[in-house]
């Protein structure tokens, strides 16, 4: 009976036309949908193995990246912490910090001295030839500091992952990924900080803090330049620096400059802003300045009134060499020409403190900025102008009957023709500190263009902006052969800041000068 009933069916199924039979529902995937969902869940998990790797690295190092060691006569606190640039900060609590370039990578190594105690800073006291003893382990003692640090932050990092993710993931095999990848990580790091070392950074520091205390902690320039060329060397004149900072009860201690150094102080565009006058008088007191340099511009109007404003020159009892910018008139010049200590350049040649020095002054008178306002470019006849100086002063120069060491302009616009002249050239005007190197001259040596900030902040104008303009001023160590050595960028917050910032440049082949770019200035 089920036979024919089956053979009944077959054959209604084949009178029905296979257009008119109901579609089977096709086969089911529920393989692929879960490799689909295996795969997304384990980018997940890789993905949150990453995350906790790394948030577990961040906090192991900025928790256990710390060790107090010694270093010379100090006790000194050694951290690392993550970073975009690298670097080191040694800071001097209550005198300041030295900022190095030291090396790459994703760390920033930080050495905070502490104060000396009592029986250490009694004994420095009573033997002060035992600062210098002190200072030469300071390599040794960094090192092995650095080594500790450096073990001790791989190991913070690594545990302190190891826990975080068996927190969140609850999973050893988890865990341990996470561990692993930490290990990397900070591996990593500290190796590439290692391998990018540079140990000629601490030639060149960068200060931060309070002025009269820059010469003292950074040394001497020429003898940076020419005698501590290695890391080691220069190390243990700056803790020996700041150990005799630390032990003197009255006074900062006088250094002896090297021999035959002379040292000029580059200031410019003072816009009779009188605390640039208190500046001043601090880096020549504080850094031994043998002789001052005014590019112009220290008024505002030229006036008769504001011709007061210069009796500050006297003061500082150091030669004063000026030239007269575009804000300055006649009588500014006369004013400054009857200081009993200033020389007035104009179109001519004056040697101070070995230093042959010629100048001349700008050529316009525009403190109403008609001629030449601020931003605006120069017009033809103005570049005319300004170039027409610069040729009668590279004329004064080539005929001068000795070599001159450095030419003074107001606009570095004036500064072409004299390449090629002398081997320095200094400059005001743009408000912009820049230094390049003039284009060359086929059978000459190569001049270098050091332009100056505003020494007065602008003076007025130094407010108009969102943030005053800060007052800049420059130190130049030339050595007996008058070649310039050395440079320390000073830079003052702007009126009503106090932030003080001190960077040292070493000139390392004076024949050649510092090659650096020309970059056109806007004029003011």
């Amino acid at each position: 009976m089920d036979g024919q009933e089956n053979e009944e069916h077959a054959n209604r199924d084949e009178a029905v036309p296979a257009a008119d039979r109901a579609p089977r529902p096709a086969p089911r995937r529920d393989g692929g949908e879960r490799t689909g969902r295996r795969a997304l869940r384990g980018t997940g998990v890789i993905l949150a193995v990453l995350a906790v790797a790394l948030v577990g690295v961040v906090i192991g190092v900025l928790a256990g990246g710390r060790v107090s060691t010694d270093i010379g006569p100090f006790q000194a606190d050694l951290s690392v912490a993550p970073a975009f640039g690298g670097g080191t900060t040694v800071d001097i609590p209550p005198l300041g910090a030295l900022l190095l370039d030291s090396h790459d990578g994703p760390t920033h190594l930080t050495v905070e001295l502490g104060a000396l105690d009592q029986s250490r800073t009694e004994a420095l006291l009573d033997d002060p030839a035992s600062i210098n003893r002190a200072s030469q382990s300071a390599v040794d003692d960094v090192r092995e500091g650095v080594l500790r640090l450096g073990l001790r932050t791989l190991a913070s990092a690594v545990l302190v992952t190891l826990l975080l993710a068996l927190l969140v993931f609850r999973d050893t095999r988890r865990a341990a990924w996470a561990g692993a990848l930490a290990l990397v990580v900070t591996a990593g790091s500290l190796g590439t900080a290692a391998a990018t070392i540079r140990p000629e950074a601490i030639e060149e520091p960068r200060y931060e803090g309070l002025l009269v205390n820059a010469p003292a902690i950074v040394g001497d320039a020429r003898r940076i330049a020419n005698d501590y060329t290695r890391y080691a060397e220069q190390l243990q004149r700056i803790v020996g620096n700041v150990s005799q900072l630390y032990t003197t009860v009255s006074s900062l201690p006088v250094y002896e400059p090297a021999p035959g150094t002379t040292r000029v102080l580059h200031v410019s565009d003072m816009h009779l802003n009188p605390t640039g006058w208190q500046l001043i008088r601090t880096v020549v007191e504080q850094f031994g300045i043998d002789v001052v340099i005014d590019t112009g511009d220290i008024t505002d109007w030229g006036s008769e009134p504001e011709a007061s404003y210069v009796g500050s020159i006297g003061l500082l009892k150091k030669p004063y060499v000026y030239i007269r910018g575009n804000h300055d008139s006649g009588r500014t010049a006369a004013a400054v020409a009857r200081q009993p200590n200033a020389i007035v350049l104009s179109n001519t040649t004056t040697t101070v403190a070995g230093l042959t020095i010629a100048g001349i002054g700008d050529p316009r008178f525009t403190p109403d900025k008609n001629t030449s306002p601020a931003g605006s470019g120069l017009t033809q006849q103005t570049a005319d102008q300004l170039i027409g100086v610069g040729d009668q002063l590279a004329t004064t120069v080539r005929s001068s009957p000795r070599p001159v060491n450095i030419a003074l302009v107001h606009d570095p616009a004036s500064a072409g023709p004299l390449s090629g002249t002398c081997p320095l050239v200094l400059a005001g005007h743009t408000h912009d500190r820049q230094v390049s190197k003039l284009p060359e001259v086929p059978g000459k040596g190569p001049t270098q263009l050091m332009v100056q900030g505003s020494t007065g902040g602008a003076g007025l104008r130094g407010l108009e902006g969102e943030k005053p303009t800060p007052l800049t001023m420059t130190v130049l160590y030339f050595d007996k052969d008058k070649l310039l050595q050395a440079y320390d960028d000073i830079t003052v917050g702007g009126t009503g800041q106090a932030q003080v910032n001190l960077e040292r440049h070493v000139v390392e082949d004076p024949q050649a000068g510092v090659p650096a770019p020309v970059t056109p200035t806007p004029t003011r």
